[in-house]
């Protein structure tokens, strides 16, 4: 079978609207499935999924599990869900799909699929890259949200995203408990070690921005305390402490005395989450929650 390729303006609606209060754009997620789905079925190519048309009968309808395979928690489920729909338009029936941001245990089932076998197997593959991809962020961050548990610390993502992935990976932190740092190049100013070579040092860097952006979110990065002192005279609210020891972190702490808001970055793993959380900072940022994060095992069995 060829797939029915659904237009998004005949998409249901009430899965378009979870999406968008999802923080997600439909007509962005439809694309990045649109794109997945092509890589199956390349348009140059014969359009079907070749082993499925020499081994199922044209009619053959079935019903299939989502199982977690693991503990965890998920994310990308609504995703999943639009990728049987855009194969399978209106012949696809899909129940007890649990909400994204939900903790799961190894062997619950997470979603059901019902349709044509072969419009199931073709959509299977893209379907699971989504969810188990998404769902291994969230898990990640659900786990450092556990391990900084009664710090005031906060966990954050960051740029570090797989290209095109950027707001479904943001998403997927936000399911496990984490916070989004900036999305993009232009919603804050990130003053980073380059930014203050080329301005020769942090106060001329800041105060550039501030003067060019004065209604934009400011943060700088620091390696040292005298320059986070001239920031916080200059009225600097959001400081970044890069690859400092836990020891430096906390005599930040000290001299900042709650006049910036401080996240500490640069190397953190996750033994030392509860050491840093020590410190006081307000943010733990981690780059490893989106760049190099184990899948989530969720399988698709026929029943």
């Amino acid at each position: 079978m060829t797939i029915a390729a659904t237009a998004y303006d005949l998409l249901p609606e009430e899965l378009l609207a979870e999406l968008t209060a999802a923080g997600l754009d439909p007509h962005a997620v439809y694309a990045a499935i649109a794109a997945a789905l092509a890589e199956d079925l390349p348009a140059d190519g014969p359009g079907v999924d070749v082993t499925s048309e020499a081994t199922i009968a044209p009619d053959a309808r079935g019903d299939a599990d989502f199982a977690a395979r693991e503990d965890g928690v998920v994310a990308g489920l609504a995703i999943a869900e639009l990728v049987f729909v855009h194969v399978l338009g209106g012949d696809v029936e899909v129940t007890d799909r649990v909400p994204d941001g939900t903790r799961v245990r190894a062997g619950d089932v997470v979603m059901r699929v019902s349709g044509p076998v072969k419009g199931l197997l073709i959509a299977e593959r893209t379907a699971l890259n989504f969810a188990c991809h998404l769902s291994g962020v969230a898990t990640a961050t659900a786990a450092w949200v556990e391990a900084l548990e009664g710090t005031r610390a906060r966990v954050l993502d960051t740029r570090k995203t797989l290209p095109g992935y950027r707001a479904l990976q943001k998403y997927a932190v936000r399911c496990g408990g984490g916070v989004n740092h900036r999305f993009s190049l232009s919603d804050m100013a990130l003053v980073k070690d380059n930014h203050v070579v080329a301005a020769g040092g942090v106060l001329p860097a800041f105060e550039a921005v501030r003067a060019r952006y004065p209604d934009l979110p400011v943060e700088v990065e620091v390696t040292d305390l005298d320059q986070l002192r001239q920031l916080l005279d200059a009225g600097c609210e959001r400081i970044l402490l890069d690859n400092m020891s836990t020891e430096l972190m906390a005599e930040a702490v000290r001299v900042t005395a709650g006049r910036a808001t401080l996240e500490a970055s640069g190397g953190l793993t996750f033994d030392r989450a509860r050491e840093v959380a020590a410190t006081g900072v307000d943010f733990i940022s981690v780059g490893a929650l989106t760049h190099s994060v184990k899948v989530f095992d969720i399988g698709m069995d026929l029943s």
